[in-house]
């Protein structure tokens, strides 16, 4: 499975949309050099505020860009970055990943997948409605959350907008992700 870097952001404090840049480091076992979620523990507030001692599982935030596309269908104006995530994929059903999937980004960087992103208020907050319309119900009533995935970086390096990502499972069997 292939995809492609559409778009690079982040932000060195805790503000809820990410401006765009050309291009990330993404440095091995902490983040995005500069971005306000940096570090070998729990960077989110509200994880800081339960245990700080915890391991960052959310690193990177993943978005495809099929969701904005999606969310521009129902009336939302969003584009990269403005959801608060790092890099912002296309051609990647990056919901549909299993646990400890690696994301190979560019030359060296390898990102793996911990988990899904959990919808906050804030969503709201930018854009009235919006957290309702990035979760939905599977046909069992199982709650999907669409707003993204969240990784840990295991290989350095830059990331540039139109890079190539390579997409690498792990061995079956596959867990599927769970919010992180």
């Amino acid at each position: 499975m292939e995809g492609k870097v559409i778009a690079i952001s982040l932000s060195q404090t805790h503000s809820f949309s990410k401006p765009n840049q050309q291009s990330i480091k993404l440095l091995t076992g902490l983040g995005v050099e500069g971005d306000t979620h940096l570090g070998e523990k729990v960077q989110h507030r509200s994880r800081l505020a339960k245990d700080p001692n915890q391991p960052n599982l959310r690193q990177v935030h993943l978005i495809h860009a099929e969701l904005h596309d999606e969310l521009r269908e129902k009336g939302f104006d969003v584009s990269a970055g403005q959801m608060g995530e790092n890099i912002t994929t296309r051609g990647i059903d990056l919901l549909e990943l299993p646990t400890g999937t690696k994301l190979y980004l560019g030359n060296s960087a390898i990102v793996e997948v911990t988990g899904l992103r959990n919808p906050c208020y804030q969503l709201d907050d930018f854009q009235s409605g919006l957290m309702k319309t990035v979760l939905d119900k599977d046909e069992e009533g199982n709650l999907i959350r669409k707003a993204g995935i969240m990784g840990i970086v295991l290989n350095e390096g830059e990331v540039y907008v139109n890079d190539n990502i390579h997409v690498e499972f792990p061995l079956e069997p596959h867990e599927p992700l769970k919010p992180v």
